[in-house]
């Protein structure tokens, strides 16, 4: 059992530092990169990458970012910004890379890495697809990193993480789940004003608890006998 982790650049817009990205993974033993949408990837990149070509030339190319994290058991999104009094539900709570690696101990799956544009970052509606959040504490003088530098800061933290022999749950029961739990709150009445915050909230507390098959199946069977329950109330 492994664990593998793939980086996931959406929409870079800067060959160079795609370049560096990949120079970034080989130094510290990943090699699964995606790109959704890249920008034309030409010399500038190859003579970044340096020893690292494999890597560029190796990465998957998406249209969607369905498409790049397609199999991956969490997906983590990176960010320089924690929270906003407008978003803050979206953004935190947000881990720090040392936390990530204690997070992660002993499992094994797929753990897709996401960081967003140069410019702009991620819209919220990506934001919102995360299982977690992930922050590298930098100074308020000057905190925005370079992509390949968070990158490569975040990869030294993971590169000796140490995998086991506990499988997290499958991506499409997790799906499933948070289905699942969108009917429950319908079949409730639960507040329209605020369905789509507690379900985002449930979405984070699953990614830090690392569910595992079974874990998600009993979560399920619960929901059927709430199900269930409200079907015979409504009977008599």
């Amino acid at each position: 059992m492994s664990l593998n982790f793939r980086v996931v650049l959406v929409e870079p817009l800067y060959q160079g530092n795609v370049g560096s990205v990949a120079r970034a993974m080989k130094n510290f033993g990943f090699t699964d990169l995606a790109m959704v949408n890249p920008c034309p990837l030409e010399g500038e990149a190859r003579a970044m990458s340096s020893h690292a070509r494999d890597v560029l030339e190796g990465a998957t190319i998406t249209n969607r970012i369905e498409e790049a994290v397609a199999g991956a058991n969490l997906l983590i999104g990176t960010t320089g910004i924690t929270g906003s009094k407008f978003d803050e539900h979206i953004r935190i709570p947000a881990h720090v890379p040392r936390e990530l690696k204690k997070h992660l101990e002993g499992y094994s799956g797929t753990i897709a890495l996401l960081f967003g544009r140069e410019d702009k970052g991620f819209t919220n509606d990506e934001l919102r697809m995360m299982d977690m959040i992930l922050t590298i504490p930098t100074s308020e003088i000057y905190p925005v990193m370079n992509m390949s530098h968070a990158v490569a800061v975040i990869l030294y933290e993971l590169s000796d993480v140490q995998a086991g022999e506990t499988p997290f749950a499958d991506p499409f029961d997790t799906k499933l789940l948070m289905e699942h739990i969108t009917q429950v709150l319908d079949d409730i009445a639960y507040p329209a004003h605020k369905k789509e915050k507690t379900e985002l909230m449930l979405k984070r507390i699953f990614g830090r608890a690392r569910l595992i098959p079974r874990e998600v199946q009993t979560l399920r069977g619960v929901l059927r006998r709430i199900q269930r329950n409200l079907d015979l109330n409504k009977k008599i």
